[in-house]
């Protein structure tokens, strides 16, 4: 989960590197791409599990959808809002998403370690969200107000997108699909739905070496790759924790945006990072197993229990 946030971080920068390409043809062109990408590599696995996905096909429609709306609203986010704010918008908010999801669907309870980590991250990216925010201008030195909001609110309904294709993918694994067919078939999809965005916005991402390798760069490392490995750890930890996890997502930007396109962070902005590192410590510390005496039946004393980390969900209700 860690190593798709770093590659994640790294869009909102690659981006700026084709100024002259639209949001929509960005995202389309990395999620849609990507996403036929998955699709192609799991082709296998796909065709072993097509009767358990036809099963499931309102939360594979879902899913599908869900992909093919977040790169939309994403990356319009960031064009509207500046690289920090879209990303930490995005984001940042998607972990209560997908908690607000599982709490009302799957009937999941939050621990305090979720929530202490969860309070932790969100503050981080709203210290983020504030302090760039601030540096937000027209280019004649007045704060954009207007651009900032639409970008904001464009993040929400990429948050709220993220967090359900999280959920979609999560739900198939857990219900027996192997996460490579769960991705390959909910990206394929969404990267299906993309393709007409792409056919019709396009054009300028063939209208330069540089503007194809940006778009090469991202339907190959942060979407290929990183929803690889995102695959990977939504079949070991819940939603919600692997959208908690994405945080460092917007950290990463955060700092690239300083370092690599030139933004500035002011104080704020740096404490909140160190927020968001903390959160994700929370998260990854490993919880001590418990060991139980002859008192609960183990007459040696010896032997260790397993439990769940905090960091998981409680139980169902």
């Amino acid at each position: 989960m860690l190593a798709a946030s770093l590659l994640w971080g790294t869009t909102g920068t690659a981006a700026t590197y084709a100024p002259d390409v639209g949001p929509l043809a960005i995202g389309a062109v990395a999620m849609g791409l990507g996403g036929l990408l998955q699709a192609l590599i799991a082709a296998p696995q796909i065709r072993r599990h097509a009767s358990r996905l036809r099963e499931q096909r309102s939360t594979v429609g879902l899913g599908a959808l869900s992909v093919a709306v977040y790169p939309l609203a994403f990356y319009s986010s960031m064009r509207l809002a500046g690289v920090a704010v879209g990303t930490v918008v995005s984001i940042g908010t998607a972990p209560l998403a997908s908690a607000l999801i599982e709490r009302v669907v799957d009937g999941r309870r939050l621990t305090r370690r979720w929530m202490l980590a969860a309070a932790l991250g969100l503050l981080g990216t709203a210290l983020l969200c504030v302090a760039e925010a601030a540096h937000t201008s027209d280019g004649t030195g007045r704060v954009s107000m207007g651009g900032t909001l639409l970008g904001i609110g464009l993040g929400l309904v990429a948050a709220a997108t993220y967090a359900l294709y999280s959920w979609a993918a999560h739900r198939l694994i857990t219900r027996g699909i192997p996460s490579r067919a769960a991705m390959g078939t909910v990206f394929g999809l969404g990267g299906l739905l993309l393709s007409p965005v792409l056919i019709a916005t396009g054009a300028p991402l063939i209208a330069s070496w540089t503007n194809t390798s940006v778009g090469v760069y991202m339907a190959l490392v942060p979407m290929f790759a990183g929803y690889v490995l995102f695959g990977w750890g939504l079949a070991h930890v819940p939603a919600s924790i692997a959208t908690t996890l994405s945080l460092l997502e917007p950290a990463v930007a955060a700092v690239l945006a300083v370092l690599v396109v030139g933004e500035r962070l002011p104080a704020p902005g740096w404490f909140g990072i160190a927020l968001v590192i903390a959160c994700l410590a929370v998260l990854t510390t490993p919880t001590p197993t418990r060991r139980f005496g002859t008192q609960f039946g183990n007459p040696t004393g010896n032997a260790p229990v397993a439990v769940y980390p905090d960091s998981e969900l409680g139980p169902r209700r």
